[in-house]
């Protein structure tokens, strides 16, 4: 199969799947071109189409064997119409509110130390940026964000956590997260985020969808705890 347009390069993912790979300059050069990918198939409505799964700089294409095979996909692909590929749908923009340094999620001093940076300078970096949604994956609601500014860029932690708590807001290499559960992992801690991101109780519907962007707040304890209790978020060894 021939690449096209911004599509650099394609491979068959068993009998049902295709992965195309966006080219670009960067990452969010690529993650665009993908994101516009996504849209001009939704606006088609592909009757063999079963599921969609965009990533970073990639998408793969699950469909219905019974109806089309590779090349018959592949073409559809390549007919899209210009205008359906040339702009992506606008994602969602979300204002998050974050307490910075909050007890259980406080990697605040090491990221200093691995930075040279003073941990105001911190909280002030990572609240002043727009961070689009590049991915979501790992646990439900949890959406990869990025590019961090690369003056906060740290590596992953030599030794993981077993625990993090749910709402911490992370950063690790050039990318920022919200765990949206508690659930292990290995990204520096800053505080945490009384916003829920997944709800399995609301139909399982996640906040953050790839292509949204979202921006930090730094806000105090009270005002984490009154919304906190607002959210339903259980804290541990807090109030909410």
């Amino acid at each position: 199969m021939i690449p096209f347009g911004d599509i650099r390069d394609m491979q068959i993912a068993g009998e049902d799947g295709l992965i195309l790979y966006a080219s670009g300059k960067n990452l969010s050069d690529k993650n665009a071109a993908i994101q516009v990918l996504v849209s001009g198939i939704a606006g088609q409505k592909f009757e063999w189409l079963i599921e969609v799964i965009p990533s970073y700089d990639s998408v793969m294409l699950v469909f219905d064997m019974h109806q089309v095979d590779h090349h018959v996909v592949y073409q559809a692909l390549r007919s899209l119409k210009k205008g359906n590929t040339t702009s992506a749908s606008k994602g969602k923009h979300h204002i998050l509110p974050v307490w910075y340094g909050a007890p259980e999620a406080n990697d605040l001093q090491n990221v200093a130390n691995i930075t040279g940076l003073s941990e105001s300078d911190i909280i002030h970096i990572h609240s002043s940026n727009t961070y689009r949604a590049f991915a979501v994956g790992f646990a439900p609601g949890f959406a990869y964000l990025g590019e961090l500014n690369p003056a906060l860029s740290v590596p992953r932690m030599s030794q993981p956590r077993t625990k993090v708590p749910a709402g911490a807001v992370a950063i690790a290499d050039r990318q920022t997260a919200i765990y949206p559960s508690e659930s292990p992992g290995g990204w520096h801690l800053l505080g945490l985020c009384p916003v829920p991101l997944y709800r399995p109780a609301d139909g399982a519907k996640v906040l953050i969808n790839a292509g949204d962007t979202v921006s930090f707040k730094p806000i105090d304890q009270s005002t984490f705890e009154r919304l906190a209790t607002q959210y339903g978020l259980h804290r541990e060894g807090g109030k909410s």
